[in-house]
């Protein structure tokens, strides 16, 4: 019997070294296949240490692409989109002189349809109370219909006045539309009743990218739409870094030591909203399927006739899982490339990709004037050492390295390239981060700003954030720890499980 015994149990352990390798041979062939040497070698890392976790982790999570009726829609939207706009030049005649900026637009119009036009900046709000109160404003006064399309919403105190708004709107006829990640979302103190308050005052609501196992909806688990917009007629809109939630992210932690959220939004009149609605009707048609008329005909205020005019030349570039050629990673790195004397990178995660930090030391060999803003802690512990690790090079290259102070998160997202040179000025302002996640698996929405006030009033932001911040100097960040060393680059291999 004890013979048999260890027979069987030879026998077992030798099935098992034969599965063991089986599934190690076939990654090795497979895992690299459309994907970046870093996220190859850390899923195969993975893979390999532990073969029985790490792949069925690949399988849930390890492709870019979401299903095929996701993917399906956005080409058709894409292709209807290049249908409608046909006719549109990519660019407003005339408005841009620059030879690099206008091989940028093209390249973002080839990429996601959508041409630059003339638009009117309302204004740019860092207040984030005042922020909410101003969404709040324009809500008021919304007579057809108002969309909002959110990655985190909360129902508190602070954005009563908005829910209040809301209400209101529904009261007076206005169709009330709005979108919010459930992921993102469900942590949240009041989320599970969330949708029945919305339910009450009539706002017409869905989750974006819901698991939802039980109705059959099943998707990667780590996707997120990221998006932040706030659509009022078709003629007025915001977008930007701000959630509706408090700025404490009602966490009991961050109200005891203070924390808070720094934010910026932008708000906008003219055609770029009709492509803003277009980008909102896409992601709503995912998740109800019901069709939104889209006003196409809004004229544009006309051209700039200076740098600082209230006129902008904007182009929004929509990305995410839905776009196989991440747009929003090549207009960073093209804005990077443009510079030829400042450049200014602010980011609550800053993870770049192997082309993004190449660009961007680069740059600093060039003799462009790199700033990275970024907050001295972060909120999110693996990202923030991740983060870290790459301080050293670009520390070394000659990036200045703003940290601005806890217990603030600064959460902005934005780069500019000379913003003072006129008409060579570009920048471009969003929800994107500069991270891998933000490249590859969130629905993000960015504003190209190619002429106008914006790009002066982001520059002028930047001082505000330059004078309240602390600069890392490669000396001090060489007395780190050894321990800081060590988990900031355990993380860093975390950062590219793509």
């Amino acid at each position: 019997m004890m013979i048999s015994w260890n027979l069987d149990l030879s026998t077992w352990q030798t099935i098992g070294l034969i599965v063991d390798y089986t599934l190690k041979v076939a990654a090795v062939g497979f895992v690299p296949e459309g994907r970046r040497p870093s996220s190859s070698t850390a899923w195969l890392l993975v893979i390999l240490l532990l073969p029985y976790i790490g792949l069925p982790l690949f399988l849930l999570m390890g492709s870019p692409y979401i299903n095929r009726r996701r993917h399906r829609i956005q080409q058709e939207a894409n292709s209807a989109i290049t249908d409608v706009q046909a006719i549109e030049p990519d660019y407003p005649e005339g408005s841009v002189q620059n030879t690099e900026i206008a091989s940028m637009i093209r390249l973002n119009r080839r990429l996601t349809a959508m041409p630059a036009v003339s638009s009117t900046n309302l204004g740019l709000h860092t207040n984030y109370r005042e922020s909410i109160l101003q969404m709040a404003r324009a809500v008021d006064s919304a007579t057809k219909y108002v969309h909002a399309e959110i990655y985190i919403i909360a129902w508190d105190p602070t954005t009563e006045v908005f829910f209040q708004a809301l209400e209101r709107a529904v009261k007076r006829g206005v169709d009330v539309r709005v979108l919010f990640d459930q992921v993102g979302s469900w942590k949240y103190p009041g989320y599970l009743k969330l949708g029945k308050r919305l339910d009450s005052i009539g706002v017409n609501w869905q989750l974006m990218l819901p698991l939802q196992p039980h109705r059959w909806r099943f998707r990667r688990p780590d996707l997120r739409n990221h998006r932040k917009m706030l659509i009022i007629d078709g003629e007025r809109g915001f977008l930007g870094s701000q959630n509706i939630i408090d700025s404490s992210y009602l966490k009991r932690a961050n109200v005891k030591v203070g924390r808070h959220w720094v934010d910026v939004m932008v708000e906008l009149s003219g055609p770029v909203v009709a492509s803003m609605n277009m980008v909102f009707a896409v992601d709503w048609y995912l998740e109800s399927e019901e069709l939104i008329p889209i006003d196409d005909d809004i004229l544009g205020p006309g051209i700039p006739t200076t740098h600082n005019s209230s006129t902008n030349i904007v182009q929004l570039v929509p990305s995410g899982p839905g776009y196989t050629t991440e747009p929003n990673l090549r207009l960073f790195n093209s804005i990077i490339h443009h510079a030829k004397e400042r450049l200014v990178m602010c980011s609550p995660y800053f993870i770049p990709d192997e082309s993004m930090l190449e660009a961007v030391t680069t740059a600093c060999y060039r003799g462009v004037e790199v700033e990275l803003y970024v907050s001295e802690k972060g909120d999110q512990f693996m990202v923030h050492h991740a983060q870290s690790s790459y301080y050293q090079a670009l520390l070394e290259a000659g990036v200045r390295i703003f940290m601005y102070p806890k217990p603030a998160v600064l959460h902005s997202k934005y780069m500019l390239a000379d913003p003072e040179s006129g008409s060579a000025a570009v920048g471009v302002v969003g929800s994107s981060n500069m991270d891998m996640r933000s490249f590859g698996l969130n629905y993000e929405v960015s504003l190209m700003v190619t002429r106008g006030n914006i790009i002066g009033e982001l520059n002028e932001l930047t001082k505000e954030y330059k004078e309240l911040s602390d600069e890392l100097t490669l000396e001090e960040w060489n007395q780190r720890s050894w321990g800081r060393r060590y988990v900031d680059n355990v993380m860093r291999l975390t950062s590219a499980l793509q």
